[in-house]
């Protein structure tokens, strides 16, 4: 996928012959090589070096984007390469899915976590929404539910749609139904936006390319039609991307995934990253409780009495116990 750089892209051997130390943020990272812009638009493409890793965690892509990192260029202008990853403010990960131990960094420093929910074609399961939304709980990250393609919903995914809404937003996330084909709610999208920096996730087909086209036009990022056989997205953004946006801020368009594997999560903590079960652990018997089928659990009680959603605590449930099934796609 091309990037929109007006002629503002160096590469690094045309750079003076002087070395130089700058910093930057990394807006795209394939591999061994990854896009930096510095803070007055100017972009440079740098290899990763290759003893830089993380601290703390195993990970596929030891450069992400959104980091802030230190670059050096050599003194001939031949090459430029990243030296240090500068400390995080967040990120958020999830486990990757051909090496079950690694794990991939969706992106990191953002302000704002967009999931990307359909209620059809394709459609996203409730278990996927509350993992990314306790991931995102976990690191810290701000996350705003939107469901996207309001125009195709009949009389029934409307109401699955307002109830869903209903769901999230009484236990306290933002929730904003939109559609990137009608322009419904994009205006209000844009207010949430404007002098962040929000990431977009969600399964491929979602409608995440299409509602940044929506958002900043001039992107004019690539996307494509639902698979009919599969009711699938095609997977037309292949890594994640971060661009400035005319209105302030920037965003991160991430690749479509079909499933949201959880990472280094204890399973005494998981309650705490649900907020209507951490709201209530200080209730029940014992305060290792677990909420499982322990005597004098208040949790357990709330969801039998309604007041804590089902999908909710079978959600809660699959995290815990390690079910890997029912949030995945395809």
């Amino acid at each position: 996928m091309p990037i929109n750089i007006r002629n503002e892209s160096k590469k690094c051997r045309h750079l003076p012959l002087k070395a130089s130390f700058m910093e930057a943020v990394v807006i795209r990272a394939t591999g061994l090589w990854c896009t930096l812009r510095t803070d007055d638009g100017v972009q440079y493409e740098c290899r990763i070096k290759g003893s830089l890793r993380l601290k703390g965690i195993k990970s596929t892509n030891p450069v992400a984007v959104g980091d802030r990192v230190e670059f050096s260029t050599a003194p001939d202008g031949t090459d430029g390469v990243v030296t240090r990853i500068l400390p995080r403010r967040n990120f958020i990960v999830r486990r990757s899915v051909k090496l079950s131990k690694r794990t991939h960094i969706l992106a990191s420093n953002i302000d704002t976590a967009f999931i990307v929910a359909t209620i059809s074609s394709p459609q996203t399961t409730t278990t996927f929404i509350d993992r990314f939304l306790a991931t995102a709980r976990a690191y810290r990250i701000p996350a705003v539910v939107l469901f996207n393609k309001t125009d195709i919903y009949g009389p029934e995914d409307t109401a699955s749609m307002e109830a869903l809404s209903l769901l999230y937003e009484k236990i306290g996330y933002p929730v904003l139904r939109i559609s990137a084909a009608t322009g419904e709610n994009i205006g209000e999208l844009k207010k949430m936006m404007a002098g962040r920096t929000s990431m977009f996730s969600g399964h491929s087909g979602a409608g995440k390319s299409s509602i940044i086209n929506a958002v900043e036009p001039s992107l004019d990022l690539k996307t494509a039609e639902i698979s009919q056989t599969h009711l699938q997205g095609q997977h037309t953004t292949t890594f994640a991307q971060m661009f400035p946006l005319s209105f302030g801020g920037y965003i991160i368009d991430t690749p479509g995934i079909r499933g949201f594997g959880m990472v280094d999560m204890e399973k005494q903590e998981v309650g705490d990253y649900f907020p209507e079960i951490f709201a209530l652990k200080d209730k029940c018997r014992f305060n290792n409780c677990l909420h499982t089928d322990e005597p004098g659990c208040a949790v357990v009680e709330a969801v039998e009495s309604g007041e804590i959603a089902p999908s909710r605590y079978i959600s809660y449930l699959g995290i815990i116990e390690g079910d890997e099934g029912p949030y995945r796609i395809g």
